[in-house]
């Protein structure tokens, strides 16, 4: 990634057909902290990594709650991502005193992207330098979708976003046709896993610098940190190096 004539602003096309300045913004995206989503038939699942800036500092959240039925996790940059799930609380908001019920997590998806759209075609405008990974469960049963700064977004079985999600992307890919039928509790070890695989050389999953939220058609979407998140960590602590802690659950 470097600097040159059509890079200056998001209106200028290169002779190449890119627009380099949304190429930037999906690099703020890929140097973010790593995230992961999965779905079940019951439940829609996120799982992030917290950063902090040094040792005295706290860990900065990367899971927020939208709405009762949803929640989102972003990776990139994190004012950019509470904008935007300001943004999104608000049109939940709205459409629960217009219509007394809760928007379908597709739609506010598809609101999101044309937001995020709108900066990449405005002189004076930038791209969000986020990525939002969005769970949800609606009457059509639990979503996850991903954004990006380009205003795409997709709908997925499992996914994630961040430094070096592709490891995670490759466990996922492994496993995902399983997921279907898992209660929470292995589905969790499951993000934790896949999570696990994008941490960098001599770093682990500790309660301070993991979260999990999720949503379900019997409870709201609930995030769970700290001491919440210890004895998923121990599962997979107890589990020998190589032999999964959700195989120890099946025997």
């Amino acid at each position: 990634m470097f600097r040159n004539q059509y890079d200056t602003d998001c209106l200028t096309w290169s002779p190449a057909g890119r627009i380099h300045q949304i190429e930037y913004a999906m690099e703020a995206v890929k140097q973010g902290s790593a995230v992961v989503g999965m779905r079940s038939k019951t439940h829609a699942l996120l799982a992030s990594v917290k950063k902090s800036s040094n040792e005295l500092s706290s860990h900065q959240k990367k899971i927020f709650k939208v709405d009762d039925h949803m929640g989102i996790a972003i990776s990139g940059l994190v004012p950019d991502g509470r904008v935007l799930a300001k943004y999104m609380r608000a049109e939940c908001l709205n459409y629960r005193y217009m219509y007394d019920g809760p928007l379908q997590v597709g739609r506010l998806v598809a609101q999101v992207a044309d937001k995020s759209q709108l900066g990449t075609q405005r002189a004076g405008h930038r791209p969000y330098g986020v990525g939002l990974l969005v769970a949800g469960h609606d009457q059509t049963g639990p979503h996850i979708y991903q954004t990006c700064p380009s205003g795409n977004f997709w709908e997925y079985h499992a996914f994630s976003i961040g430094a070096r999600s592709q490891a995670a992307r490759t466990y996922l890919e492994r496993r995902f046709e399983s997921f279907e039928d898992l209660p929470l509790d292995e589905l969790v070890v499951h993000s934790l896993l896949a999570l696990r695989e994008t941490l960098a050389a001599g770093t682990s999953l500790t309660t301070g610098n993991v979260a999990i939220g999720y949503a379900s058609a019997d409870a709201d979407f609930t995030i769970l940190e700290d001491d919440l998140v210890k004895p998923y960590l121990d599962m997979i602590a107890q589990s020998d190096e190589g032999a999964p802690a959700v195989a120890q659950m099946e025997e």
